[in-house]
């Protein structure tokens, strides 16, 4: 119960990560956190407890536009009720009404070019949206989402070639006062 009496109060992540596919979301979301002494969270990890299914099962029972529509309620409800560290899907910017949701909000876009991305994500392994011609796809992929990511950040840290320890540092270091 918080002070005005309702059994749920309403937090905000210390920061979101945004990024594509192999840019560190995950790995340096839960670097950081633990550095920060804060919650990790993942909608894509919330999206598969909705769902009671890994993401790959989603896309191939009740298609893509069930996923974005599930990857739409886990954004808002992380975004209201995470209070640490919290690591968007890598599409999530792809809809108009989570990008709004991100206003306010400390966004840290991870980049990462595609020939790390490739060598962190495999080819495809568990990401449908990879599973025909991955390297193409996850470069039209990366290309398409680059602007939102822009769009979405307040800051930018690259990831390539750097280890999730560094990575997350950076990331600490930017959202001192």
């Amino acid at each position: 119960m918080n002070s005005s009496g309702d059994a749920v109060s309403r937090t905000r992540p210390v920061v979101v990560l945004v990024g594509s596919p192999g840019s560190g979301k995950t790995t340096v979301g839960e670097t950081l956190a633990a550095l920060l002494g804060v919650e990790f969270r993942d909608t894509d990890a919330d999206i598969e407890a909705m769902a009671g299914k890994p993401i790959p099962e989603i896309f191939v029972d009740e298609g893509e536009d069930h996923f974005r529509a599930l990857e739409r309620a886990a954004t808002a409800a992380a975004l209201t009720s995470c209070a640490g560290v919290l690591a968007l899907g890598g599409g999530a910017v792809l809809a108009e009404e989570n990008r709004a949701a991100l206003v306010g909000h400390t966004v840290v876009h991870l980049s990462v070019e595609l020939a790390d991305a490739v060598k962190r994500v495999g080819l495809g392994a568990g990401r449908p949206l990879l599973a025909i011609n991955p390297r193409a796809t996850l470069k039209h992929l990366m290309d398409q989402r680059r602007p939102l990511y822009a769009e979405v950040a307040t800051a930018t840290v690259v990831t390539d070639g750097r280890a999730p320890e560094e990575i997350a540092a950076e990331v600490a270091a930017l959202l001192k006062p």
